[in-house]
């Protein structure tokens, strides 16, 4: 039983933590804003906040390449991924599904696209979250 975090383990944070700044990085700019429709000011924020992920995870992933050597994924690995997938897909649902009776109860587009952005986001986490979850219950 091994006390340290694995390859994948370490991956996981780092991809949450991405997921995190970058959701962070959105509100920020987005919070306070009004209207039905969505601007280009909010696509320009999607925009920033996806480097701001994508900046984060590539630094991270190399950090976590060159402080740990990956291990070939097995069967455990793969099953973990799966189960907590399971998971995240079924909180999307939930949340397309929220989506849409956003998109026709409320006039524009901008709850439609914060309810299916944020859907998204809740998935993610669900996902990492279980992934790390079942990573130390089985360490």
């Amino acid at each position: 039983c091994e006390m340290g975090m694995s390859f994948e383990e370490k991956s996981l944070w780092v991809r949450l933590t991405g997921l995190l700044a970058g959701v962070a990085l959105y509100v920020r700019v987005v919070a306070g804003q009004q209207g039905a429709d969505l601007g280009p000011q909010h696509l320009a924020a999607f925009a920033l906040a996806l480097a701001g992920l994508v900046v984060v995870v590539v630094i991270g992933q190399i950090v976590v390449a060159l402080v740990d050597r990956r291990q070939a994924t097995d069967e455990r690995d793969r099953a973990i991924r799966l189960r907590a997938s399971s998971l995240g897909a079924q909180v999307l649902a939930v949340g397309v599904f929220a989506a849409l009776c956003a998109a026709v109860l409320v006039k524009g587009n901008f709850l439609f696209v914060h309810v299916l952005l944020g859907s998204w986001v809740l998935a993610q986490l669900v996902e990492l979250g279980a992934q790390l979850f079942l990573y130390r219950r089985d360490a």
